[in-house]
């Protein structure tokens, strides 16, 4: 995260964004705008669904990356020292990992969605 005394770009309109890791990046600016407490990344989960089934509606790409055994599930589960694929949802396996290191879900959310992003196309 950014520290509170570093300058921080404006957010940007909806309308300019292009990808979902642009909106991630928006949320990433202003989680508090969009995740409620005590589960935020279960409401980010549950917005990314919602951005899924909006794009195979108006017949974009399809973004399945975050679905429940989608890429990003795949890559997370060795992470967080997991043999199996969890039963659970990325979100709240990533929000128990966190809650056990007294971290922040949403920061460790996005560690790992920058480790994701930096490893090579799957």
């Amino acid at each position: 995260m950014t520290s509170p005394d570093a300058k921080r770009r404006q957010p940007r309109p909806l309308s300019e964004l292009s990808n979902v890791y642009d909106f991630l990046d928006e949320i990433r600016l202003r989680p508090g705008m969009y995740l409620r407490q005590p589960s935020p990344l279960q409401d980010l989960q549950s917005i990314l669904y919602g951005y899924s089934v909006a794009t195979e509606i108006h017949g974009a790409p399809s973004m399945k990356i975050f679905n429940h055994l989608g890429p990003f599930s795949e890559w997370l589960w060795p992470r967080l020292g997991m043999q199996y694929p969890s039963a659970l949802s990325w979100a709240a396996e990533i929000e128990r990992v966190a809650q056990a290191a007294g971290a922040s879900a949403v920061d460790m959310f996005f560690d790992l969605l920058d480790e994701f992003r930096a490893e090579p196309v799957r």
